[in-house]
């Protein structure tokens, strides 16, 4: 059975990989200027193993396109989607509720908060280029821990109702709070980053941009595909972990630090992107089951191929203009929030 499960989930990583290459692939080739595949595929491979050849104007300009516009942009849209699907997981595991998502909790506020402090004050200044990435994870981490206990109080935070309204006034509370600096900031161009903070948006991204990402990613999900066992027996009820020999309150301070990271990084790459951490896990679990040994890399694949196509879509169905992606995500995340409440509404009852 184990090695049945072992063939069947390492079929749906390499369908899921296979379509995010072309979903990829599609991302860099279409937009305001088509170009065809096979370049696409030359230009990457020639980048990457130093083959030279002879360019014409056209394909100096269409090399452009891919090397330095398209294509960081597209690896952000994978690296942050996997993130931000990576989050979802752990969230959801860590309080026991499947709305929990770090966009619906507040944490993305949180870490807006943070990002806008360091371009509004300089706050962070001492880290100098990562500056934004450190304000964004100390703001995540402050809204996670208010969450947190704002949702515990007395009771269990795996009280859905608690910690929804928990995580909507939390986050309220910090959009306010990064208006409120914008506007007494004296800074005009702030404006502007606040959108992107608010909506998400993948455009701009430069290849110097991937490096803290792509670092903070490997990293947080080589640790969490140690904790994967924990992560089971956390979905269980903190009494069963700790019979187990979980330490519960050890693991979930744990978890705040990596959880916060993750999503600061996210957020100070491309803005607060919304329900991602919410539809993926969901999607994921359907497909290879609830052990976290499977939904963790699960997730993270299809978190990248959900925002790569999310993007694609954006800049294509809109085309000239270039709509933020988080507005995307939201029209498709807050139906699908909808369908997940009335869902487990309707579960509740049926067990009452």
């Amino acid at each position: 059975m184990k090695a049945l499960r072992a063939r069947s989930l390492g079929a749906s990583l390499g369908v899921l990989a296979l379509l995010l290459l072309a979903a990829m692939t599609a991302g860099v080739a279409l937009g305001s200027v088509n170009v065809p595949p096979l370049v696409v595929w030359r230009v990457v491979l020639g980048e990457l193993f130093g083959a030279s050849s002879s360019l014409t104007d056209m394909g100096m300009q269409q090399h452009q396109i891919v090397w330095l516009v398209r294509a960081p942009r597209v690896l952000m849209a994978a690296l942050v989607g996997a993130g931000l699907a990576t989050v979802g997981v752990v969230m959801q595991a860590m309080v026991r509720n499947p709305l929990a998502d770090p966009y619906m909790l507040g944490v993305s506020s949180g870490a807006s908060v943070g990002a806008v402090s360091v371009l509004a004050w300089g706050s962070f200044a001492f880290v100098g280029v990562h500056a934004i990435s450190a304000g964004a994870f100390v703001g995540a981490l402050a809204a996670t821990m208010a969450v947190y206990w704002l949702a515990r109080g007395r009771a269990r935070v795996q009280q859905s109702t608690r910690l929804i309204l928990s995580g909507v006034a939390v986050g309220y509370f910090l959009m306010g709070l990064t208006s409120l600096i914008t506007l007494t900031s004296g800074q005009r161009d702030l404006a502007g980053a606040l959108m992107t903070w608010t909506l998400g948006s993948l455009a701009g991204t430069q290849w110097s941009h991937l490096a803290p990402p792509a670092l903070v990613l490997l990293a947080g999900m080589l640790w969490l595909a140690l904790q994967t066992q924990a992560l089971n027996a956390l979905m269980m009820g903190d009494e069963t972990a700790a019979t187990l020999g979980v330490n519960t309150h050890a693991l979930r301070r744990a978890l705040f630090v990596v959880v916060s990271l993750l999503t600061g990084v996210m957020v100070a790459a491309s803005g607060a992107i919304g329900f991602v951490g919410l539809v993926v896990p969901h999607v994921a679990r359907m497909l290879v089951g609830s052990d976290h040994r499977r939904v963790l890399p699960a997730a993270a694949v299809m978190g990248a191929l959900f925002l790569v196509v999310v993007d694609l879509l954006a800049r294509v169905l809109f085309s000239p203009m270039d709509v933020p992606v988080g507005v995307i995500t939201a029209l498709i995340g807050g139906p699908f929030f909808v369908w997940l409440l009335m869902r487990q509404t309707q579960a509740r009852g049926e067990s009452q």
